[in-house]
């Protein structure tokens, strides 16, 4: 290991005995066909990034069988078959957006309406799939991407619980529902008699307040470690935009949601959404003042504070060169923002809490508990 560095930290992840790094090194970046976006990765490079996070101590990587056009699966793939398979946490997902030509569905003038969603044929093949790309022969942690509307969800429960019992995968968490729908999962495992699923992939960051209003209280409660992706918000929690520029960093992916209006983009917001709110600027004066009394960066003053956030059992980061990684690991142990801190901190990036969520937690101030499992 490098001089001066230092092992990340292992976190139980939810109820589970499966103990994972809190920082979970993500593959978006990874692969060159992801619609022209800035910061794509090739293999060589993706390689030496994922060199460098077990060089840290990372052992939990997150990908899914669409970025990327399943490159993403592929690049993990090549690097897992050189290395001890089972130091490795892999977490991957089904495509829940688009058709997926890339997998053998024949897109010449021939469509497929089983190629997305959560139902039992797409979902055995999907495994299928990221099995072969990964070359693996079983998925740690295997997530819904999101909700499905169109299957049953006690269709996709069962699958899922079939795919562990044939052994493919070991474990099943969800990623992007709502609070009534994570409960509801929640609730048909226990009466299913299956096995329960043990994480939550959300956006949570300092610019992403909103899933605890309900959603943290779910997984607290029933012992769901959070995932968090999109920690710094798309590069907005970095400090490069500052409160007098007048655009975005070329070259940013900022930028390239600024230029593309069209496509909606809650991981990096454009420049449009926050450039005359003052409160995201006071937000940043504060993770700048904060990190210089630890002497760490804003991002890291973001990153430990979700990390500091008793249902987060890791933090999704993505990163494109070494360096955007080594400062993004530096995060993760070692050092810990004060009480005082971190309520700061709460206190700049809160919003205001709608009916009926802030009139129950008023209401329950002083009969909360709390179950911390991690």
């Amino acid at each position: 290991m490098a001089a001066g560095m230092k092992h990340v930290v292992y976190h139980y992840l939810g109820n589970s005995g499966l103990k994972v790094s809190n920082i979970c090194l993500g593959s978006t970046v990874f692969g060159k066909h992801k619609a022209g976006r800035p910061g794509q990765c090739d293999e060589i490079t993706a390689h030496s990034i994922l060199d460098r996070f077990a060089e840290w101590g990372g052992n939990f990587i997150d990908t899914s069988d669409d970025y990327s056009n399943g490159e993403a699966e592929e690049i993990i793939g090549n690097w897992l078959a050189k290395k001890q398979r089972d130091r490795f946490i892999v977490t991957t997902k089904p495509c829940y957006m688009q058709d997926k030509s890339y997998s053998g569905v024949d897109n010449v003038g021939q469509y497929d309406p089983n190629t997305i969603g959560l139902s039992r044929k797409h979902l055995i093949r999907s495994v299928d799939e990221s099995l072969r790309r990964l070359k693996t022969d079983y998925i740690d942690l295997y997530q819904i991407h999101v909700w499905d509307e169109g299957t049953p969800i006690e269709e996709t429960i069962r699958t899922l619980d079939d795919l562990i019992k044939a052994g493919k995968i070991r474990y099943v968490g969800a990623g992007n529902v709502l609070g009534w729908q994570m409960q509801k999962i929640m609730m048909l495992c226990k009466s299913m008699g299956v096995n329960p699923w043990i994480s939550l992939a959300s956006q949570y960051s300092l610019l992403c307040r909103w899933p605890e209003w309900e959603l943290l209280d779910v997984c607290r409660n029933e012992g769901v470690g959070v995932m968090a992706w999109s920690p710094l918000k798309g590069g907005w929690l970095t400090g490069k935009i500052k409160r007098d520029s007048s655009s975005p960093p070329e070259g940013s992916r900022i930028a390239f949601s600024e230029a593309n209006p069209q496509i909606k983009q809650q991981s990096h917001p454009n420049y449009s959404k926050y450039s005359s709110d003052g409160k995201v600027f006071d937000l940043l004066d504060t993770m700048e003042r904060i990190g210089q009394k630890h002497d760490k960066t804003i991002s890291q003053v973001a990153l430990r504070w979700l990390l500091q956030k008793d249902t987060v059992s890791a933090a999704i980061i993505g990163a494109k060169t070494l360096q955007q990684l080594d400062e993004n690991m530096v995060a993760s142990a070692g050092w810990e923002l004060s009480e005082k801190q971190m309520s700061e901190l709460d206190d700049a990036s809160a919003v205001e809490v709608p009916y009926p969520y802030e009139l129950v937690a008023r209401a329950n101030k002083s009969r909360r508990r709390f179950n911390n499992f991690i």
